[in-house]
């Protein structure tokens, strides 16, 4: 699966400064975290002396004496023993929450975190990364990265106490025996290691399988996806690719368990023959007097906490970097410098009507290694050629209440110029004002509050009517929804629906038709009143019928709104107060619809190409708005009412 680091793609080092960073974010948790890790060594020490009490007892068994002493002896380190394992019991279950409070914490900080500085970068961001590899960084990555504070740390701490006890506790018991165990361990550890790779590769594999089996799901079940499954004919095709995906991960899956039985059944017969040794040499030095019985039980019972220890010790390297790298590509997402920035000092926007001016605006789209990540694009390189310039010493000034028209062929720059408005990018040179201030001097939720777009696609997320509405006004009630929705032309629509408001629109909206959609991301800017209205294409992709539907819902939110207007539609081209062509980044003519025509130059050109066959000029249905602008609707006879203009 992409986007995941797994054990066997850990790199042999991490950046400079990375575990400092950890640090940095642990912090909060320092206090838990050292309780943390003290009862740690407090679990681990306890598993080394309850050996040592076991021993004790049965050489007091059979050590010669008055009964009653033996009897006391014996019961008194029984006790100790259930002292032990009732402290142990308890220790793990408060180091247990500990370590659940200190990880959950860590994981909402990081995602926190990520989610605050993504929403922060630029639509150019959006543009080029994967979604999927953007989503691994909140989940799978951070995930990893918690591991290395709760589990990684732990486990490692954990081991080398017990290990370092338990050796210590044999070699001062009895070194000969602890030599003869020991010559054991390469036996087992060795291959021990081997199997954990093989046991990590075939996870990796069937992550992987099972990744690519997600996104085929994800592909395919979307409405897009299978759509073109359909219209293309390879469902066949498609069900015979996932199944052999599915019985090549069963496959792995039975490995997967036998290689992991062989582990398991090797590491007992290691230990069983390490404990024979371990009773015979020690059982011989016991009869002949030069150790304690108990001492054999002791160092039998430690042996387990020796073979263990030293197990997972020989792979925490590579668990341990597998986490750092988490981690390393977590920050690496948060060292993105987001291009648009909201000074200290920004200012609100006056009220009243807005105006919109560009003062010699020249601009061109941020190179990939500005706003991207090679392992976020899912490439092996970021595309690294220079992005040219794409507007060249823009003016336009379209004053308060008032609309501009945006005309040009295909990629003159009508959506670019469009987009510098709500600032989704930053000049890079001249300047984008809104009533005479910078849009870089406005806070964001000025220039938010101020600017409403509808584009071509209009989202709409996976939720009910009243949700995606309240997205643009989070405090509307259901009366104002309402009547944004019929002023949008969607009350007989409202009407049908048996769930009303509380209707799904399902993914992007798909359960509505293209005309309802569009409509409804109308009825959504109507009910967050802006005071300038973009409108991009907004009417590019629907059938006539719902054209015209639109059309009217948009002549509503055009009413007392300053506008600008990337127009296909002549009605809406010759209601605007100014028309300004653009070609090639550059505006070429700028005029109302007969001066242009007048002039004979490209307006002329694109009238007589694009317009002319579309719409009927002087439409005698067509009925005026009260501030000129026409609905654009054959047999339109709505009243647009003066209480619909902003404020």
């Amino acid at each position: 699966m992409r986007g995941v680091v797994r054990a066997a793609d850990a790199p042999k080092s991490v950046k400079k400064g990375t575990i400092t960073r950890i640090w940095a974010f642990a912090q909060p948790y320092r206090g838990w975290l050292l309780t943390f890790l003290l009862l740690t060594v407090v679990s681990a020490t306890i598993g080394v002396l309850t050996p040592i009490l076991a021993g004790r007892v049965v050489n007091a068994i059979v050590a010669r004496g008055d009964v009653s002493v033996v009897a006391a002896t014996v019961l008194g380190l029984a006790g100790g023993i259930a002292a032990l394992a009732v402290l142990e019991a308890v220790v793990g279950l408060v180091s247990r929450w500990f370590s659940s409070r200190i990880g959950e914490g860590l994981i909402v900080d990081l995602r926190r975190a990520v989610f605050e500085h993504v929403q922060r970068m630029p639509i150019a961001f959006f543009t080029r990364t994967r979604t999927g590899a953007l989503v691994s960084r909140l989940n799978n990555d951070v995930m990893g990265a918690q591991s290395a504070i709760t589990s990684t740390l732990a486990t490692v701490l954990s081991n080398s106490v017990q290990l370092a006890l338990a050796l210590g506790v044999m070699i001062s018991l009895a070194w000969q025996v602890t030599l003869l165990a020991l010559l054991l361990l390469p036996i087992f550890v060795l291959p021990a290691r081997r199997m954990g790779r093989t046991i990590a590769d075939l996870r990796r594999e069937s992550a992987d399988l099972n990744a690519s089996m997600s996104t085929q799901m994800t592909e395919r079940f979307s409405a897009p996806g299978a759509t073109l499954v359909k219209l293309f004919g390879r469902p066949e095709e498609e069900a015979r690719e996932f199944g052999e995906r599915a019985e090549r991960v069963r496959d792995i899956g039975v490995r997967t368990a036998m290689v992991s039985r062989v582990f398991v059944t090797a590491l007992s017969l290691v230990s069983a023959l390490a404990q024979a040794l371990v009773y015979g040499l020690g059982g011989y030095l016991a009869v002949t007097g030069q150790i304690e019985p108990g001492t054999v039980v002791t160092l039998a019972l430690l042996l387990t906490r020796l073979y263990t220890p030293m197990t997972a010790l020989a792979n925490a390297r590579v668990d341990v970097m597998t986490a750092l790298v988490s981690f390393e590509r977590v920050f690496e997402v948060l060292d993105l410098k987001p291009m648009i920035t909201e000074k200290p000092d920004a200012v609100e926007l006056p009220d009243g009507p807005v105006s919109v001016r560009l003062r010699d605006v020249r601009f061109g789209y941020p190179n990939a290694d500005r706003v991207s990540l090679a392992s976020l694009e899912e490439v092996a390189v970021l595309d690294n050629r220079v992005n040219e310039e794409v507007l060249h010493g823009i003016d336009l000034d379209v004053g308060a209440g008032r609309l501009l028209a945006l005309v040009g062929s295909s990629g003159a720059g009508k959506s670019t110029l469009a987009s510098l408005v709500p600032r989704l990018y930053d000049v890079d040179e001249g300047a984008v004002e809104l009533s005479g201030i910078d849009v870089r001097d406005l806070t964001f939720a000025a220039v938010r509050g101020a600017v409403g777009v509808v584009t071509q696609d209009g989202h709409l997320f996976h939720d009910t009517i009243r949700a995606n509405m309240r997205y643009a006004a989070p405090e509307a009630s259901d009366g104002e929804i309402m009547d944004s929705l019929r002023r949008a032309r969607l009350g007989d629509l409202l009407d049908a629906l048996p769930d009303g408001l509380d209707t799904v629109v399902g993914e992007r909206g798909y359960r509505l038709s293209g005309g309802e959609r569009q409509r409804l991301t109308i009825a959504r800017l109507l009910l967050a009143r802006p005071r300038v209205v973009i409108l991009d294409e907004a009417t590019a992709h629907l059938d006539s019928e719902s054209e015209a539907a639109v059309q009217a819902a948009l002549a509503e939110a055009l009413v007392g709104r300053t506008a600008i207007v990337i127009a296909h539609r002549l009605s809406t081209i010759r209601a605007a107060d100014e028309i300004a062509v653009v070609e090639q980044g550059r505006i070429v003519e700028r005029g109302t619809h007969d001066e242009l025509l007048a002039e004979a130059g490209r307006y002329a050109a694109l009238y007589r190409t694009q317009f002319a066959d579309g719409d009927t000029l002087g439409d005698p249905a067509v009925e005026p708005l009260p501030n000129g602008i026409a609905c654009g609707i054959p047999g339109c006879t709505v009243r647009h009412q003066e209480a619909h203009l902003v404020g």
